[in-house]
Parts: structure tokens; C-alpha cells; sequence
């Protein structure tokens, strides 16, 4: 491998060669995605575009290692997720994937401030309490620290799951559907906070949307149609 091909694959944050999934479906098998393949450079942003049903979601959790594909690959920071059992993926979720969910993925029982520390403290973190705070304070929510899921509004509920999942530092953010559940105002509010943050952390993002606006705010965009990549 020579010097430009070292960068290359250095700089690769993941990799997507030939991804296929099939499911049951009544009496026959459903295919959801066909052979897609692309790779995600350090510092891109690139939008995942579709209509419902395309298959954005699906694509999202294989690349998170979430699924397994019934064919093709996935190489998330060099390693081949096929190769790893469900501990393995795990842990390298952990070190490198961020999440940001429509439905925002929030644990009820837990506190803003509990459910922004709990990847930090999985990890092992001295400073869960500290670092999880600064972050909620970072998006505006350093005087809701204590408030449940219940007490926050959609829109700081998003804000939460942004501190958490920016908490860690990850190489790779992917959001699905952001701003899916929030009014155009409060939507605008948390990608505009999204795209700042990920810019101070020099976080590869990967978002999925059916918002084409919010796509062009993006370097790249992959289009998916019935399963398959357009080109």
C-alpha cells in the first residue's frame, strides 16, 4: 500500500461495499436494500435522501451494526462489523458512534443530566458528571439538569439527545429523521446547533432525511429509491 492509499484508508471513517437485506415476507422474501455501496471520508457530512420505504433506516442500522446485512460489508473505523460478535460491536459503537433519533431515544426514569452521562459512565468515565454537564449546558439546557423527559419540551428533549450523544466525542455522528418530530422553528433550531456542534468536534455526520433542504446543507447527498443507490 503506498503512501496516497494509506491516507485513504486512514481518512475513511466507513466503508459500505455491496450491502444487501433481505427479510421474510409472506410467502416469499422482501429486499430492502441492493448492493450499495460508498465510503464516508473524516470531517464529510452527507445526507442519506429518500422517500418512505426507500430503505434509509435499515442502511442507517446496518451501518451502526444495529442489524446484519444478509450480504455485503460494513467497515466502521477499519474494522469489518461482520467479523465482530455483538460484544465486540458494542464497544466499538461505543468509542466511535454517536446517535441522534427522531423519537429521541430518551430514558424516562432518567434526568436530562443521567441520560446525557450514561454513555461516559458505560465508558468509564471519572468525569461522567462534569463533562455530561457541560454539555447540557452547551446546547442551552444548563438550567434543566435535573428535569425528566416528561418536564422537556420536544424540542429540548432533542437538545438532550444531541449532549449525549456528542458527549463521548464521537468519530461518526448519525442522525436519523432529526427534526422529524418537531415543528419547522424548533427543527431549524436543532440542526443549525447539530451542524455547530459538529463542526467544533470535527465529527463525521451521516444524517437521513426526506427533508431535501436539509440536505443541501450537507457536502454530499446519497439518494436511495426502492432499495438501491441512484447514481
Amino acid at each position: 500500500m503506498n503512501m496516497i492509499e494509506k491516507r485513504l484508508a486512514t481518512d475513511t471513517v466507513i466503508e459500505v461495499s455491496a450491502l444487501g437485506k433481505v427479510v421474510p415476507s409472506g410467502d416469499g422474501t422482501l429486499t430492502i436494500l441492493h448492493e450499495i455501496s460508498f465510503a464516508v471520508r473524516a470531517g464529510e457530512a452527507v445526507a442519506i435522501v429518500g422517500a418512505s420505504g426507500s430503505g434509509k433506516s435499515t442502511l442507517l442500522g446496518l451501518m451502526a451494526g444495529l442489524d446484519q446485512p444478509s450480504s455485503g460489508s460494513v467497515r466502521l473505523g477499519g474494522e469489518d462489523l461482520g467479523g465482530l460478535d455483538e460484544d465486540a460491536r458494542a464497544e466499538l459503537r461505543g468509542r466511535l458512534l454517536g446517535f441522534v433519533f427522531q423519537s429521541f431515544q430518551l430514558l424516562p426514569a432518567l434526568t436530562a443530566l443521567e441520560n446525557t452521562m450514561l454513555p461516559l459512565e458505560l465508558a468509564g468515565r471519572a468525569d461522567a458528571r462534569a463533562s455530561a454537564s457541560a454539555m447540557l449546558a452547551r446546547v442551552g439546557l444548563g438550567a434543566r439538569l435535573g428535569h425528566y423527559p416528561k418536564h422537556l419540551s420536544g424540542g429540548e428533549q432533542q437538545r438532550v439527545a444531541l449532549a449525549r450523544a456528542f458527549a463521548m466525542r464521537p468519530r461518526l455522528l448519525l442522525a436519523d429523521e432529526p427534526t422529524g418530530n418537531l415543528d419547522a422553528a424548533t427543527g431549524e433550531q436543532i440542526i443549525a446547533l447539530m451542524f455547530d456542534m459538529n463542526a467544533e468536534a470535527g465529527t463525521t455526520l451521516i444524517l437521513v432525511t426526506h427533508d431535501e433542504a436539509l440536505a443541501r446543507r450537507c457536502g454530499r447527498t446519497l439518494r436511495l429509491a426502492s432499495g438501491r443507490l441512484e447514481t
